[in-house]
């Protein structure tokens, strides 16, 4: 077994004021300084998550979504913050295959969900958040008019889109490009256009009155009936534009769906493991897919398996192999259609734990809840015949990359990615946030806004009878998922990564390497990785590579070869190549609230901070 001293490359940041991780430097900076300022964790958390739409817009954008965990000290429970915005009212799955797809494009204008980030970030601020809009959105406007330096990814990502950008997306050449072609790492990049948008957003609030609830209303009521949604409505209406299809589509996505939207406030899906109340959004994102491997693993030896051992690896890829199967089934925003209550039961657990044998199955089994026979969407399997997407870019949420590849998917395409935060105050107040999606591969900047729209869609299916088939109106099943836990009953732990399908494979095995091993949160971050790719992917072209295992070149050799002879189908990626994880952690002792932080060091992105 390797030890943590092996391989931690920071210390587990500890302290008593504050603390923050996130995927940049700079949103973990600006939260730290919000705090630092007298604000709380929700309003450091809201302003952390608005500068990493600058800082990262190859990894999401204004024009994305968020879910969002919340812990209030003075309300003394876990919530959900859904920022997803949901399908136009016009989508159907009939009216998609109608014209001719079989699968909801990956990037474009047709994939457009409504952009709830804006709106579940001010839901937080409105109930939870104590410091004015202004000073919020502060720091993103700054960085937005006067530049942040370019980190390597950015640059990649946009001399791969550069080409599709000057001939097909003109909007977002203005924005991203010059006379001369793409900038260059370090350079100083400033997004005018974005700035102008947030300020002038800002002073439609100020002008509706001085408090702050007043003007967090009229910033959302600007957003999503006012200038916001009138430019993004003008635009979806008249362009018709290349997307991953290689064809020219128009936009569903109207002023009206803007309007018609607002983010909601939802009691958390949870379970009960090893003392945590682990808490996860519902089933309309991938969050429940963790409570059902912990639910498949709490009854087994975990303590006894070594965590770069084959034990531990194997045990934990083949519960979440069953798991992904129940997602497929049982997910979606399709109320009465998910029977949660049943997949997270003993009862139905212990049932399809009989099914993890010594063997990697290579099978897609889901359940039967309540004896309700599963329909399972139609899927490909990767293949030497597999849609070849490698001049169609922006699709995906990889996290992940192999030895010589940048960002890109098994057949070369670019992929969009997603970012995360984590905050707890003094106060003991906690926030978990996934942003995501809007990132500049993704579609089209919308003219005098400045960004780009999520393409959150292409997470439907077009087949009929599932709960992820698409319907106007309906959130898309997303793969965001942050993570919060109690303690005893106490609040804990704030925690997450991108990755797509990929999140809560990692999240589990950080949080399993914490709670049966002792590592401590940077330890946990930092230990080598795994992840299965058994399952259709959420995203275009949504293929499966069942059986397939990826571990990171530290993983020990010896893990590797047993988990071959298991039956594996196993991939070594590159030493520092599985996931992008932060966490934040408290506890109350003797009276005194003692803070913790971790972040990854993988990409050379992420940092916490604290004291």
């Amino acid at each position: 077994m390797t030890r943590p001293g092996d391989f931690t490359t920071r210390p587990e940041l500890r302290g008593t004021f504050g603390v923050a991780g996130s995927t940049h430097w700079t949103a973990t900076a600006v939260a730290m300084g919000i705090l630092e300022r007298g604000g709380n964790a929700f309003d450091a958390a809201a302003a952390g998550g608005f500068v990493l739409q600058v800082v990262e817009p190859h990894l999401n954008g204004p024009g994305g979504e968020v879910p969002i965990l919340t812990y209030s000290a003075t309300g003394d429970k876990i919530e959900v913050v859904c920022g997803q915005g949901t399908a136009p009212a016009s989508a159907s799955a009939a009216g998609f295959r109608a014209m001719g797809l079989d699968l909801v494009p990956g990037t474009g204008l047709l994939p457009a969900c409504v952009p709830g980030a804006f709106g579940a970030w001010l839901r937080m601020l409105a109930e939870h958040g104590s410091m004015p809009l202004r000073e919020v959105l502060e720091p993103a406007i700054f960085y937005a008019e006067h530049g942040f330096p370019l980190v390597p990814k950015i640059v990649n990502a946009l001399r791969s889109v550069e080409p599709l950008f000057r001939e097909e997306w003109p909007s977002s050449a203005a924005v991203y490009l010059s006379s001369s072609g793409h900038p260059k790492e370090g350079d100083l990049f400033r997004n005018p256009d974005l700035a102008a948008t947030y300020r002038r957003i800002v002073e439609e609030a100020e002008a509706a009155g001085r408090d702050r609830e007043t003007q967090i209303e009229a910033a959302r009521t600007c957003w999503y009936e006012g200038f916001v949604a009138e430019a993004i409505d003008r635009f979806y209406r008249t362009q018709e534009l290349k997307d991953s299809t290689g064809e020219r589509h128009g936009g569903l996505l109207t002023g009206q769906d803007m309007a018609d939207w607002r983010a909601m406030v939802e009691a958390p899906a949870t379970y009960d493991y090893h003392g945590l109340t682990v808490a996860k959004c519902g089933p309309w994102s991938q969050g429940p897919f963790m409570l059902q491997q912990l639910a498949l693993l709490r009854d087994l030896p975990l303590d006894e398996m070594p965590p770069d051992g084959p034990d531990f690896i194997h045990t934990v890829v083949e519960a979440a192999k069953l798991a992904f199967a129940d997602r497929e089934a049982w997910y979606g925003d399709s109320a009465g259609a998910v029977p949660l209550e049943t997949l997270l039961s003993d009862a139905y657990t212990a049932e399809r734990r009989k099914l993890m044998g010594d063997r990697a199955s290579e099978e897609f089994r889901p359940g039967a809840p309540d004896g309700r026979p599963p329909v399972l969407p139609d899927y490909q399997v990767a293949d030497e015949n597999s849609i070849d997407v490698s001049a169609l870019l922006g699709v995906g949420e990889p996290t992940v990359s192999k030895a010589g590849e940048e960002e890109t998917d098994s057949n070369g395409a670019l992929r969009g990615d997603t970012c995360h935060i984590d905050v707890i105050d003094r106060w003991g107040n906690m926030v978990a946030a996934t942003p995501s999606g809007g990132w500049f591969q993704s579609s089209p900047v919308v003219p005098e806004l400045g960004f780009s729209l999520s393409t959150r869609a292409q997470m439907f299916w077009l087949k009929e009878g599932l709960p992820s088939t698409l319907m106007g109106g309906k959130r898309p099943r997303t793969t965001l998922t942050p993570s919060m836990a109690l303690k005893h009953g106490k609040p804990y732990l704030a925690w997450g990564t991108p990755g797509g399908d990929q999140q809560d494979q990692w999240s589990l095995s950080f949080l399993l390497r914490h709670l049966h091993h002792g590592y401590n949160l940077q330890e946990a971050i930092d230990a080598p990785s795994f992840h299965s790719e058994h399952p259709p992917s959420s995203f275009w072209p949504r293929l499966a590579k069942p059986n397939l295992l990826l571990v990171e070149g530290r993983m020990p050799k010896d893990s590797v070869e047993e988990l071959k002879r298991r039956g594996h189908d196993v991939s070594v990626g590159e030493d520092w190549s599985e996931g992008r994880l932060s966490a934040c952690s408290q506890e109350t002792r003797n009276g005194m609230r003692y803070l913790r932080a971790g972040a990854n060091p993988r990409g050379m992105q992420g940092y916490a901070a604290g004291r």
